[in-house]
């Protein structure tokens, strides 16, 4: 019949064995390794993400997507507004512009308002 024999610390009233502590050290450390690993994977995916997105070419349904955007864009800047914008579609435009006006007060509404606030002034109470 085979006995076996743990070493033993006593803290306090608990008696621990040293094995049982060992394991768990040893499973305090590799939770740390597991993070550490986790954390620099993380960012390098995301670093390779943004090599690998540079370093092929576009997809084609995204590259058609970023040429319109892009062609919106310029039409835009060239049109100073927005793009095949009709006759109709200004005068709905100028009278939404006069209802909003009408309702807050008139003012230049393509101007952020100017807020002014005067300090108020509290009167004193006699304890």
């Amino acid at each position: 019949m085979l006995v076996f024999r743990t070493l033993t610390l006593e803290v306090g009233i608990f008696r621990t064995p040293l094995y049982m502590m060992s394991l768990h050290r040893l499973f305090q450390l590799s939770s740390l390794l597991r993070s550490a690993v986790s954390l620099t994977l993380r960012r390098n995916i995301g670093i390779s993400a943004v090599v690998f997105n540079k370093a092929k070419d576009l997809d084609p349904i995204q590259k058609l997507f970023l040429d319109k955007i892009r062609d919106y864009s310029s039409k835009s800047q060239a049109s100073g507004g927005v793009v095949d914008a009709g006759p109709e579609f200004q005068k709905n435009m100028s009278e939404e512009v006069a209802k909003l006006q009408r309702l807050y007060g008139g003012g230049d509404l393509n101007k952020f308002p100017d807020f002014k606030f005067s300090e108020v002034k509290f009167d004193e109470v006699a304890k």
